[in-house]
């Protein structure tokens, strides 16, 4: 006949046996799950994807899965990695990961470097900057950093001049000299090499110039002969601060950086996408 009732300390001992056995249970199939798990990693659009696609397959050889996800507008993939979504990203240069920090309160931290991503000034209607009339259009991307970047490059060639002090992060009203008259015009990075049929000349980033069709070396200036601009066109993977010491990050990193991977790229891109290790 069992009792019923039991000493307080047969109680305790019993609860804590069957606590014991649930977690253990459930512990033991938590680190097989996470390794099936493949790691959602971030891009924008084009190539940058490729790239990615081709150190997914090596890593998967090595025992980490990675999915990768491309996003068309480029305030997405760090919106994504923020809430959880995805567990890394590789699309943006420091500058560009440090203004969206300070302006949305990400906790979002710059891993390993991964590409020098350079840009061009491009014209279909033009082969020089002298032969620009006044009054022309021409085209910057619309946001801020990459903003900047294109305002110091149109200063590089001559067509404008911004007020002393302005760097990187320089807007359409830094503008002190625009002895054309020209029309600065922002436009969605993405949309900047379409925008050519009706501008003078356009700042495009090699990624979405490389889906256009157009190569660096036909730029009618291109950032690769700006040694100081180098910072502003480096990529870097970005984790959430509280995953940056995942070690399957970790791993992923250190296949993407590895000399197949490079091979690959150089191969692929003609140097319009050059591998930083």
């Amino acid at each position: 006949m069992t009792s019923r009732f039991r000493s307080p300390l047969a109680a305790l001992v019993f609860s804590g046996l069957a606590l014991f056995a649930l977690g253990n249970g459930a512990n033991a199939q938590t680190p097989a799950a996470a390794s099936d798990k493949p790691l959602k990693i971030g891009v924008s659009a084009g190539p940058y994807g490729d790239i990615l696609r081709e150190a997914a397959k090596l890593s998967a050889e090595q025992g980490v899965k990675a999915e990768i996800i491309e996003f068309t507008d480029w305030n997405q993939p760090n919106a994504a990695l923020q809430a959880g979504d995805i567990d890394l990203n590789n699309f943006q240069n420091r500058p560009y990961l440090a203004n969206q920090v300070k302006t949305r309160g990400y906790t979002i931290v710059a891993l390993d470097e991964s590409i020098l991503v350079p840009a061009g000034l491009y014209s279909k209607k033009y082969t020089g900057f002298a032969d620009i009339p006044a009054g022309s259009k021409i085209a910057i991307p619309n946001d801020p950093t990459n903003g900047g970047r294109a305002l110091l490059l149109f200063q590089k060639a001559g067509l404008i001049k911004l007020k002393p002090g302005s760097g990187l992060y320089a807007s359409v009203l830094d503008v002190a000299e625009n002895p054309k008259n020209l029309k600065i015009v922002e436009i969605d990075a993405a949309q900047l090499p379409r925008s050519l049929d009706d501008v003078a000349a356009a700042f495009v980033s090699s990624n979405y110039a490389y889906l256009a069709g157009l190569q660096l070396k036909s730029a009618l200036l291109a950032e690769t002969t700006l040694e100081e601009a180098k910072p502003y066109f480096t990529l870097v993977f970005a984790a959430r601060e509280d995953r940056k010491d995942d070690p399957r990050i970790a791993r992923f990193i250190a296949v993407y950086r590895s000399q197949p991977v490079k091979d690959f790229t150089l191969a692929k891109f003609n140097g319009s996408l050059i591998p930083t290790w």
